[in-house]
């Protein structure tokens, strides 16, 4: 069975109720409702309140909860509420000894957020009960002293150590927000700069980003056309017995095919 997609994440404050109920009607592949750094200490009671009542109604998309780390005094509460969701979203995740201290059973999302946690991300994702690793770039910018640029070339290396991490243990690595909403061509740059590195999907501050990361980690009809015709060649050629073909003027294999099949499940599954 082909995963769900995770094209577009959806952070939601959890103080914001009116934000919570517009969220369901958008076309995020997922919400997490974000009872962390969106929050202001003083509000976090209430927040906690907000997400208890969105967990208890039904949503047409995945939800997550992104609760407060350990040491704070809302850590134990937002890991009991969690318990609702679909997934828990731990922050600042350091070491895999991090995402153990969970309730059984609920798949955990680790932030990596700190140099620390980019070095031990193989370890985190390598625990059975984590389901993906995201990246927190803002922080990681700030614990690394760089400074601002446009490509992030000074987190590249970060960004592609969380990917390899992910990948290597088949979980799905997603992609930092992006924060200047204004600017759309900046984000469309961004996404396509996370797919080219190997990220599944971009989690998202804003409803108006949320087409765009799907555009950016889907599949287009044309993309589902070329990779239906590149296994339509290579049936043919095992037919014939031929273990490579040719298409389109270069040489292909099953690894090819593999890939374009690929393509196909991820172009249905968003459908």
């Amino acid at each position: 069975m082909t995963p769900r997609p995770l094209r577009s994440v959806l952070y939601v404050p959890g103080d914001k109720p009116r934000a919570i109920e517009k969220a369901r009607t958008l076309p995020a592949d997922a919400v997490i409702l974000d009872l962390e750094d969106a929050v202001a200490p003083e509000h976090k009671e209430q927040a906690r309140e907000h997400v208890q009542e969105a967990l208890h109604t039904p949503w047409p998309v995945p939800v997550l909860v992104r609760v407060n780390g350990p040491g704070t005094p809302w850590a134990h509460p937002d890991r009991a509420l969690a318990t609702a969701a679909a997934g828990i979203v731990l922050p600042k995740v350091e070491d895999a000894r991090a995402v153990h201290d969970v309730p059984p059973g609920l798949p955990v999302w680790a932030m990596v957020e700190t140099p620390l946690g980019v070095l031990n991300a193989p370890a985190i994702a390598a625990v059975p009960i984590v389901a993906g690793l995201l990246v927190g770039a803002n922080d990681l910018a700030r614990a690394l002293r760089t400074r601002p640029h446009a490509d992030r070339l000074p987190l590249l290396h970060a960004l592609s150590a969380v990917v390899l991490a992910a990948r290597a243990h088949g979980k799905l690595p997603l992609d930092a927000v992006y924060n200047d909403v204004r600017d759309p061509g900046g984000f469309q740059r961004e996404c396509q700069q996370g797919r080219a590195l190997g990220f599944a999907g971009k989690t998202v501050v804003h409803p108006s980003q949320i087409e765009a990361a799907n555009a950016a980690y889907g599949v287009t009809d044309a993309e589902a056309d070329a990779a239906r015709a590149l296994i339509d060649t290579w049936t043919a050629a095992r037919a014939e017995g031929r273990s490579v073909a040719t298409h389109h003027g270069a040489l292909i294999e099953q690894m090819h095919v593999d890939e374009a099949q690929d393509v196909l499940a991820l172009w249905e599954a968003t459908q």
